[in-house]
């Protein structure tokens, strides 16, 4: 495989490959809520369902620009049943309003992306949207989203770019980046993939602290995915050889290092990293470090990659934390509190030797 480009000359880097359906990320009724640990998200998203507006104006002020968190606040609350007739009203009154702009942008991809809008609107919702704020990332989130699953792989990179350009490190955008790419056909046998390496990259690239360590750990997911979804992977995520060879050992083994010495506890995407490497150490046979991270994620599970190849995700969630748990009451059915550093100092370094 030839070197890898650098991320922010992606767009020049693949040729156009016909899109196809990202898996979705709605959650099970009562198990899964998107919004995971964010109060002031939930209070705006129930205001905003009473049709009071205000609250969620005043979130997204606070919010500034705080790339990842404006991101993942107003792609929850696009998710509301008439997140879009809300938007529009917003922006009849405040015709300049880059928030009213972009929950409406993001309202119309998601309802694009559930095959009740149409694509072209959603697309000149989110350009409208960027004009009105060019350095926010946020609308060309909505682009991505819309490119990911329903555009060529051309235009996944273009919209890639524009977000990196904006905030290098974006969260959302790297995991939907990620995603695509996994369904490139492989270039060469066993660990050899060209997502592997770009996650890599992108974990080497950022700063020390950066979530992006974990990439690595979703391009696996992600891989592992469309193998099972071809056959080249069985459909039990823990059969085969795809979390034990030497690259993956060590993918596992650097993402969990770097989760005991840098987690961020207030990342909003935080859940979404916990519930990815807890995934993995399930597939991997490592109880002793899924246990750890399923006490940290508590009750905030994930639908991906517990859905992965073609599960039922809250099921698969609960399996796999009662086995790391082992027999531990809180595993049935309800939430763990989050525990103190405390857990971290008694699992210590020395689980992760082996890996």
């Amino acid at each position: 495989m030839p070197p890898i480009p650098s991320l922010l000359s992606a767009r020049r880097a693949f040729p156009d490959l016909p899109g196809d359906t990202a898996p979705d990320d709605s959650g099970a009724a009562g198990a899964f809520d998107a919004a995971l640990d964010d109060a002031e998200l939930l209070d705006a998203r129930a205001a905003l369902a009473q049709g009071r507006r205000q609250a969620t104006r005043a979130l997204l002020l606070r919010t500034g620009d705080d790339w990842d968190r404006r991101g993942h606040r107003l792609t929850v609350l696009a998710g509301a049943p008439q997140a879009v007739d809300w938007a529009q009203d917003w922006l009849l009154a405040e015709p300049e309003s880059p928030d009213a702009a972009a929950l409406r942008a993001l309202a119309l991809v998601r309802r694009s992306l559930r095959g009740k809008e149409s694509p072209d609107r959603a697309r000149a919702a989110c350009r409208a949207a960027a004009a009105l704020a060019p350095a926010d990332p946020t609308p060309w989130l909505g682009l991505l989203q819309l490119a990911r699953t329903q555009g060529p792989e051309r235009e996944v990179l273009d919209a890639f770019a524009e977000l990196r350009e904006r905030h290098p490190e974006h969260h959302h955008a790297h995991h939907l980046l990620v995603a695509r790419l996994a369904e490139r056909p492989q270039d060469g046998g066993g660990e050899s993939h060209l997502v592997y390496d770009l996650a890599e990259r992108a974990a080497v690239e950022a700063p020390a602290d950066s979530p992006l360590a974990v990439l690595p750990v979703v391009a696996y997911a992600e891989r592992y995915r469309v193998l099972a979804a071809t056959g080249l992977a069985p459909s039990d995520p823990a059969a085969g050889g795809h979390w034990s060879g030497p690259r993956a050992r060590r993918v596992l083994r650097a993402a969990f290092d770097w989760w005991l010495e840098w987690e961020h506890d207030e990342h909003p995407r935080r859940h979404t990293d916990l519930n990815h490497l807890a995934f993995a150490m399930s597939c991997a046979g490592r109880p002793a470090e899924a246990a750890a991270l399923f006490r940290r994620i508590g009750r905030h599970a994930t639908r991906v990659p517990w859905a992965y190849p073609h599960r039922e995700p809250w099921p698969a969630f609960r399996a796999a934390r009662a086995r790391a748990l082992g027999g531990h009451p809180r595993q049935r059915g309800g939430s763990a509190p989050a525990p103190g550093r405390d857990v971290l100092a008694e699992l210590g370094r020395e689980v992760i030797t082996e890996l």
